[in-house]
């Protein structure tokens, strides 16, 4: 049975999907327990690990919930979806969903599931002045936005007033002198009253790449990966079949000495 505050001024609901009986911390979102696995907070968030060791006894019980505030219960039931997630196959979730997830994973150092978020978003249609600002805003990978930047330089109109009031000014900037590269680019390949989007895509590419240093972001993430790979095992050439016969593998002069033995046995003589 849900907890009542005393003379019924308030009430307090269990979650209905995340009240779990067998959890082992209790959470307090407005007038919402939930009861869950502090295995993932410990696992997972730096955040939690501090804000725990802060108030060991808080979490333990309903009446010692501990309580999360700037969030509401529909989105703390977002980022515990990613975790309780009720079918085996992660079911495709909208934009706002996944952002949702990305800010309170950013908030709360959640670096993994920030990354499912990125991984995600990356799979949806987003306009490319929305998704610019939303990648800047929580710090992701630049490179990633290189389809958007060019979105913004092959379509006819240029950026409107409330898209650069949303921009950074040095992003305005950077696709204003893309479009007049491109336009360039596209003059000097012979095109007669060329725009922005008679561009080639690999040069278009290539000018953003430089304006906006996408190149090192993609190098910075390429070399993190692979200091993670283990060394390349070394390539072992197949033994000769003439050193396989014994089971261990032959010298070049091994193999020579061999050679001159079945020479030596042909001059003798036949009995």
């Amino acid at each position: 049975m849900s907890p009542s505050s005393q003379n019924g001024v308030s009430r307090v609901n269990h979650h209905p999907d995340y009240y779990i009986k067998d959890g082992n911390i209790t959470f307090l979102v407005e007038d919402t327990l939930f009861r869950v696995h502090r295995y993932y907070f410990d696992r997972e968030s730096q955040y939690f690990v501090r804000e725990f060791a802060k108030s060991p006894q808080e979490g333990t019980s309903d009446s010692s919930a501990f309580r999360l505030n700037n969030v509401t219960t529909a989105d703390f039931a977002k980022l515990l979806w990613v975790w309780y997630c009720p079918i085996y196959r992660r079911e495709r979730k909208p934009k706002d969903h996944w952002l949702v997830i990305l800010d309170l994973s950013t908030t709360w150092e959640f670096p993994e599931m920030k990354k499912l978020a990125v991984d995600e978003l990356q799979m949806l249609d987003i306009e490319p002045v929305e998704k610019i600002t939303t990648y800047d805003r929580y710090h992701i990978d630049k490179s990633l936005l290189l389809p958007a930047y060019k979105l913004l330089c092959k379509r006819a109109g240029r950026l409107s007033t409330e898209e650069g009031e949303q921009l950074k000014m040095h992003t305005v900037l950077g696709i204003q002198e893309a479009r007049e590269r491109a336009i360039r680019s596209a003059a000097e390949g012979g095109c007669r009253s060329p725009t922005s989007a008679d561009a080639d895509d690999g040069e278009l590419e290539k000018i953003l790449n430089d304006i906006f240093s996408l190149n090192g972001h993609v190098a910075n993430r390429q070399a993190s990966q692979s200091q993670a790979k283990p060394d390349p095992v070394p390539i072992i050439k197949k033994p000769e079949v003439n050193g396989a016969n014994n089971g261990n593998k032959s010298s070049a002069s091994g193999s020579n000495d061999n050679k001159q033995k079945d020479a030596d046995k042909n001059k003798q003589p036949k009995k």
